[in-house]
């Protein structure tokens, strides 16, 4: 058994993430693939540990929660194998508790780490089991994000190099412009903000990633995606085509040679090679759902959805969103951005129905300006390349802004619902 030298205070865990425990998630790396066994006397520990456990965070490691305490975790390793991490739960005494860790140490192999969630608030007792090799003394209760921060400070090294931020754009429909306004974004964030971003376009059908950035790579995303055994980062690296100073791309093929059918986690590899490349990896992911779709969505660090202001794009949004509360319990919701507002003669639901109906805030309204879309996609450039003093380049400045931590989303005065979600319901029927 080792240690690490931190004491922790804990909040109660009620089974809703509170705003501080999401915010506090937001820092945690993601644990490596290890095992963890968990041995808790109350409900009251086993429910965050459980729920710890299908955070998205912990998506590697392997969690199994038994109820029992020490003393059942000493019968039970007396047969069996100790896992990377023992988390237990003791509400005895300090006496009692030192020699029932006494007794376990005995069935324990050493390299396993051991964490200890006990109810008494006992500085003597804590400096006891730091020497005695206990990682970590937690006081109950506990809440999930405690649980995920702790196996965190034993096994996420604070000197690895930092993890790159992946941000994940889909549309709501086909041909909302959620392609459009992912690579706009990511050639934003790449000249504002002079960090590299790499943009991986994984619609690898019909992607349009090298058609926006006038590239025509030989090799692209392909490569990397069916030979995932080859992937690191100078094999990235060669994949990579270069759109700008500090922006790259991973480009489609956008053939239809081959049929594109993935394993949910083809795409892992990859991913996590890019993030440990560059700070910020944007995710042009198309509007399917498969399980190769799922896992990355779920997944990535922050969730786009682009659509449009029509019932079936809000239709298709609150599904999205209602799914990633469920799929993302301990994140933000997605970020929302209404497109081509304001068609001629065509009608549409106001923005502020549209948002309320779905009780987000939008991150930015941008409207229908067809000429400047058109010519920058007929001439393979950005919309800053064309017109850097239009009102909708500086609304994609402001999204890269807001993506990268920089600004905060502007709070809109709220509006009425009308009868948006009537109509969605009797949609349904």
């Amino acid at each position: 058994m080792t240690m690490s030298n931190l004491a922790y205070d804990t909040a109660v865990d009620g089974g809703e993430t509170s705003q501080q425990d999401i915010a506090a998630m937001q820092a945690l790396r993601p644990i490596p693939r290890i095992s963890i066994q968990a041995f808790c006397e109350t409900e009251g520990v086993a429910n965050p540990v459980e729920r710890a456990g299908e955070d998205r965070r912990m998506a590697k490691a392997h969690l199994k929660v038994h109820m029992g305490g020490i003393a059942t975790a000493i019968e039970f390793y007396q047969s069996a194998p100790t896992p990377n991490l023992i988390l237990l739960e003791s509400r005895s005494e300090p006496t009692q508790l030192l020699e029932q860790l006494t007794q376990l140490a005995e069935y324990c192999d050493p390299t396993s780490k051991v964490v200890v969630i006990g109810h008494y608030n006992d500085v003597g007792l804590y400096r006891e089991l730091i020497r005695s090799g206990i990682s970590e003394y937690v006081i109950a209760p506990v809440s999930m994000a405690d649980i995920v921060s702790v196996i965190s400070s034993i096994f996420v090294d604070p000197e690895a190099e930092p993890i790159g931020r992946s941000i994940a754009f889909i549309g709501a429909k086909g041909g909302v412009g959620s392609s459009t306004i992912a690579h706009n974004v990511a050639w934003a964030m790449s000249s504002l903000f002079k960090s590299e971003v790499v943009v991986a376009d994984l619609d690898l059908a019909f992607g349009t990633a090298n058609i926006n950035f006038d590239q025509d790579p030989a090799q692209g995303i392909a490569e990397a995606v069916f030979s995932p055994e080859r992937i690191d980062e100078v094999y990235l690296d060669r994949l990579l085509a270069q759109c700008a100073q500090h922006l790259s791309l991973l480009a489609a093929p956008s053939t239809l040679e081959r049929v594109y059918d993935f394993d949910p986690d083809a795409f892992t590899q990859l991913i996590d090679t890019a993030q440990r490349s560059v700070p910020l990896l944007v995710l042009d992911v198309p509007h399917v759902w498969t399980g190769w779709t799922k896992s990355i969505l779920v997944k990535a660090d922050e969730i786009v959805i682009t659509a449009t202001p029509e019932l079936a794009n809000l239709r298709n949004t609150k599904n999205l969103v209602d799914m990633f509360k469920r799929l993302r319990p301990n994140d933000p919701p997605p970020k929302l951005i209404i497109n081509q507002a304001g068609v001629p003669k065509r009608p549409e639901i106001t923005s502020s129905d549209f948002a309320d109906s779905l009780g987000l805030s939008p991150m930015s309204v941008i409207p229908f300006e067809p000429l400047l879309f058109g010519n920058a996609a007929n001439n393979g450039r950005m919309l800053g390349e064309m017109d850097a003093k239009n009102p909708v380049v500086a609304t994609i400045n402001e999204i890269a802004h807001v993506l990268t931590g920089r600004s905060e989303i502007k709070a809109r005065k709220k509006a009425g619902l009308g009868n948006l979600l009537g109509k969605l319901s009797r949609s349904k029927k």
